[in-house]
C-alpha cells in the first residue's frame, strides 16, 4: 500500500494550549475497541479517573463530556492529560488522527489535514508555492492502479493545473474548471444559498450569524488574496474530488470555495474556512444535501 499526501502536511504541528478552537471541545469523541481496553488496564488514581469518564460499550466507547462540551480530559491550560500522564501514544485512535482525514482506493491511500483545524487551516492557506501530491510512504509491493483511477488521478490532477495556472483571476480559473467538466452551476445568489446552509445541521452560532449576514448582504464576494484562494481549491479539489461524480465534484468544489469566501468577508479566510469545514466537512447528511441541491438544477 502506497501513502500519498499533498507537499505540505510533514510541516503540520498541533499548537495544543495556544489553540483557540480547541478539537476537544464541542465533538463526541468516540474511542477505538483496543485503546477502551487499554484505558481498562490503567493504574492508580488516572486509571480510576479514565474509567470514571469514558462510557465503555461493545459497539463504540466514548469520552463523556463536561457541561460545555469539553474533553474530561482537557486541562485549564489547554493541554491533554492523559498526553501528560500516559504519553502521546495513550490516545485513541480519534485522538491521534485529527485533523487528519483519508481518502482510500484499492492500492493507495491518501491522507490531508482538515481546514476546521485553525493550524492546519494557517499552514495549508498561508503556502505560497504550488500544491502538489506526494508519495509519503511505500510498504514496497508492487502494485498497478485500475484504468478508472489512472482516469480520476489524471482528470483530477488536471483540475490542480487550471486551479494553479496563475496566468488566470481565480474567477477565469473557475469558469474554466466548470466548463471543461460539463459542470452547469446553479444560479443562486448568496441570499438563496444562506437560505439552504440555514436549513443544514448546525454546530457554531457564529456560523449562523454568517449565514444571516449572508441574507442581508447576498452580492458577490470581493476577491480575497489569491494565493489563499489557489490553496482552498486545491484544498477542496484534493478532500472531495475522488468521491464524487466529475460534474457534480466540481460544482461541489466551486459552491464550498463560494461559500468560504463570502464568509471571509466577515470573518477572514482562515476563521471562515475553518467554520465551513467544521460544519459541512464532517457531515455526511450536510454534503448529501447540498449535493442534491446542486444536480436539482442545470441552468
Amino acid at each position: 500500500m502506497k501513502i500519498f499526501a499533498p507537499d505540505y502536511y510533514g510541516d503540520f504541528k498541533c499548537i495544543a494550549g495556544s489553540c483557540k478552537h480547541s478539537c476537544c471541545k464541542g465533538w463526541e469523541i468516540d474511542i477505538d475497541e483496543e485503546t477502551a481496553e487499554y484505558y481498562k488496564t490503567v493504574p492508580g488514581e488516572f486509571g480510576k479517573r479514565l474509567c470514571a469518564n469514558i462510557s465503555f460499550d461493545d459497539e463504540c466507547s466514548s469520552f463523556l463530556l463536561k457541561e460545555d462540551e469539553r474533553c474530561p480530559f482537557h486541562n485549564e491550560k489547554g493541554l491533554c492529560d492523559i498526553i501528560l500522564t500516559l504519553g502521546e501514544e495513550a490516545l485513541c485512535q480519534v485522538c491521534d488522527d485529527h485533523p487528519r482525514f483519508r481518502n482510500f482506493f484499492e492500492h493507495r491511500t491518501e491522507v490531508g489535514l482538515g481546514l476546521c483545524c485553525e493550524a492546519a487551516a494557517k499552514l495549508v492557506l498561508e503556502k505560497e508555492t504550488e500544491t502538489k501530491i506526494t508519495e509519503i510512504a511505500d510498504d514496497g509491493g508492487f502494485y498497478e492502479e485500475t484504468e478508472e483511477e489512472k482516469a480520476m488521478f489524471a482528470e483530477r490532477q488536471r483540475l490542480f493545473d487550471i486551479f494553479q495556472d496563475r496566468n488566470l483571476s481565480i474567477e477565469e480559473r473557475i469558469e474554466k474548471a466548470l466548463y471543461e467538466n460539463g459542470a452547469f452551476f446553479p444560479k443562486k445568489d448568496f441570499s438563496a444559498w444562506a437560505d439552504i446552509f440555514l436549513c443544514l445541521e448546525r454546530l457554531d452560532e457564529k456560523w449562523t450569524e454568517i449565514l444571516l449576514l449572508m441574507k442581508e448582504k447576498p452580492a458577490p464576494s470581493k476577491d480575497f488574496d489569491s494565493i489563499a484562494a489557489e490553496q482552498l481549491l486545491c484544498y477542496f479539489t484534493f478532500r472531495h474530488y475522488s468521491n464524487m461524480e466529475k460534474a457534480e465534484a466540481v460544482k461541489f468544489i466551486v459552491l464550498c470555495f463560494l461559500i468560504t469566501e463570502k464568509a471571509a468577508e466577515q470573518v477572514g479566510i482562515f476563521e471562515a474556512a475553518r467554520l465551513f469545514s467544521s460544519e459541512i466537512e464532517y457531515s455526511d447528511e450536510n454534503i448529501e444535501a447540498l449535493l442534491d441541491e446542486l444536480c436539482a438544477e442545470r441552468t
